[in-house]
């Protein structure tokens, strides 16, 4: 019988997966049987946008941390496919920063030249996986939404691929229950335009403070301060947004932090990153790690080493994205189909160690984004994922963290050469500051 493939997740690393498989199929490879379980509808995983918080129609939590008026925070050029560019997809060239929708039609042209989506179940989150000691099979028990009934299948291996930026990490300060006003985390961030004119406290430093601070400026609220905890963000910001240290507690409608200072807010968003969270998994198949480079227990970052017929995509800290995603997952497609051999468990704890020990080691971001960028070649070059000009992928990430720190509002208006073609991004035909309408067809227009 043949080799049966469960991918937990249709968002871009679930997608890599299925694409891999079928790039091999397509070459003349026998494959696996191939089944992907999906939770929402469709696919695209965060970029598959909903107005929906907290629980779904179905009573299970939203996914989805997307938000409307988000644009890429990063060049599109560090995240290109490598077997379908920009300019295939969109038959010209387009600016380095596009909004979710654009990267959302992007990222659905590949799969859907590809016709793979006879081979993802919507509507079926994975309620339970376990290895079955008897057999050595995978048992996958899902949800048929549709159908209202459960579905308890066997399978020789399980990728998971449902990502780590849906649940939030979601800290609580001393007042927070008399606030008068919001509180929510950024997984629940959906419309600046809901803060127009308010004061906001954003509680964090990661990008999407920085993003979502940047959003609610563009759209008009009153000001923003952003407290942090260790160090603050340290852009030139504008005139009214200001860094703190770490709130201490709230009353009612006013902030003070630990500096003795304080603020009165209408709205506090806490920006304070995400869980890895698989409560679907059985114990000892479960990854537990930080949000890092080089993830706990993941032999070359992907295969789990306690139980090597479990695999995981994108559970890494990210400055590569897509791209990484792939190489991850014809790699994984090329251990399933036998082409690599996995080795023994000692030398798979040694590998994960010595990644560790070398992220460990890095000085600053430009080296982690070198480190990231030998990931994907070191996994792209045992495969027939087609290689490309990862120097110059880095060249990109190089250049847009100088462009932040000129002007933190004006960075997304350059642009960067692709490492696929080598074609430079053209201007977009508004600034980013200015272009209030973040459409597809809007983004595409030719400049007047």
């Amino acid at each position: 019988m043949k080799k049966r493939i469960a991918i937990i997740g249709a968002g871009p690393s679930g997608l890599a997966q299925l694409r891999a498989f079928q790039t091999a199929q397509q070459a003349g490879a026998d494959i696996p049987e191939i089944v992907c379980f999906e939770t929402q509808s469709d696919w695209g995983g965060l970029w598959n946008y909903t107005w929906r918080t907290g629980l779904d129609m179905n009573g299970d939590p939203v996914h989805c941390s997307m938000y409307r008026y988000l644009w890429s925070n990063g060049p599109k050029e560090g995240l290109e496919f490598a077997d379908y560019t920009f300019e295939e997809h969109f038959g010209k060239t387009i600016a380095s920063y596009p909004p979710r929708a654009v990267l959302y039609d992007y990222i659905k042209g590949r799969v859907e030249k590809a016709g793979i989506r006879d081979w993802i179940r919507f509507q079926h989150p994975v309620r339970r996986v376990e290895r079955d000691a008897s057999n050595g099979k995978f048992r996958v028990v899902a949800q048929d939404i549709r159908n209202d009934r459960e579905t308890d299948e066997e399978f020789d291996h399980v990728v998971v691929a449902s990502g780590h930026f849906s649940v939030p990490n979601a800290p609580e300060f001393p007042g927070f229950e008399l606030f008068n006003g919001r509180i929510l985390h950024a997984h629940d961030f959906r419309d600046a335009r809901e803060f127009k004119g308010q004061d906001l406290l954003i509680i964090g430093t990661s990008y999407s403070a920085e993003d979502i601070g940047s959003q609610c400026w563009k759209y008009g609220c009153k000001s923003v301060t952003v407290s942090h905890r260790t160090a603050p963000m340290g852009f030139k910001w504008p005139d009214n947004w200001k860094e703190v240290p770490l709130l201490e507690r709230v009353d009612r409608k006013t902030a003070y932090f630990i500096d003795g200072t304080s603020a009165d807010v209408d709205a506090i968003i806490l920006c304070t990153g995400y869980l890895h969270h698989f409560p679907f998994l059985e114990d000892r198949l479960r990854l537990r790690s930080a949000n890092r480079l080089a993830t706990a227990d993941l032999y070359k970052g992907i295969v789990w080493v306690h139980d090597p017929d479990l695999f995981y995509l994108g559970m890494q800290d990210q400055w590569y994205t897509f791209n990484m995603f792939d190489a991850q997952a014809w790699y994984v497609r090329d251990i399933i189909l036998g082409r690599i051999q996995v080795p023994g468990k000692g030398e798979r704890i040694a590998d994960v160690e010595a990644r560790v020990a070398a992220e460990d080691a890095l000085k600053d971001d430009y080296a982690c984004i070198e480190y990231q960028g030998d990931y994907v070649r070191e996994l792209a070059a045992e495969t027939d994922y087609p290689s490309f000009d990862i120097d110059a992928a880095n060249t990109a990430f190089f250049q847009w963290k100088k462009h932040k720190k000129q002007d933190i509002m004006a960075f997304r208006d350059n642009g960067y050469v692709s490492p696929m073609t080598g074609h430079k991004a053209p201007p977009h035909h508004t600034k980013w500051v200015d272009a209030m309408d973040d459409s597809m067809e809007s983004y595409l227009q030719e400049p007047a």
